[in-house]
């Protein structure tokens, strides 16, 4: 999906390379009734998938932005600024009200670069899995042995 005709269309079409009437004619005879398009999104959704397929989204968004870099930064500094008034504040024997601020900014620094990395970084795959039948045994009378003491 990354490398179709159509995305790098509107990328050169972005990156001003391609005018937008070029764009235009050059999918003009690119025709999608609606059954084919139900047909394209019902086979997505609704068809059952073989156990331990990988299921990739191809519109993730990619985490070698300059601006995620800065978030990562950003939150690293942070992160170690109210750790390190939180130490110094224990050290000093302030008081729990602001030691408690200053945990939960640490906390919330933490989580806000948690959802960053989830968001813009981390991939978006799902494995597949299904529930195996449970396999029980027959109990074999003449394959058990007779063990005497």
């Amino acid at each position: 999906m990354k490398d179709d005709v159509v995305m790098r269309l509107l990328r050169e079409v972005k990156a001003g390379k391609v005018s937008i009437e070029d764009a235009r004619v050059a999918l003009e005879d690119a025709a999608l009734t609606e059954e084919a398009f139900d047909a394209a999104v019902n086979h997505g959704v609704f068809n059952e998938v073989k156990p331990g397929t990988i299921v990739r989204a191809s519109l993730a968004p990619s985490g070698d932005s300059w601006l995620i870099i800065m978030v990562g930064l950003w939150g690293i500094l942070w992160t170690l600024y109210w750790a390190g008034a939180l130490a110094y504040g224990l050290y000093q024997q302030w008081d729990q009200q602001l030691l408690a601020f200053n945990l939960a900014m640490t906390l919330l620094t933490l989580i806000i670069m948690g959802i960053v990395y989830l968001k813009y970084v981390l991939p978006d795959v799902v494995i597949v899995k299904h529930r195996r039948n449970k396999y029980i045994t027959s109990h074999d009378t003449n394959s058990w042995k007779k063990y005497e003491v």
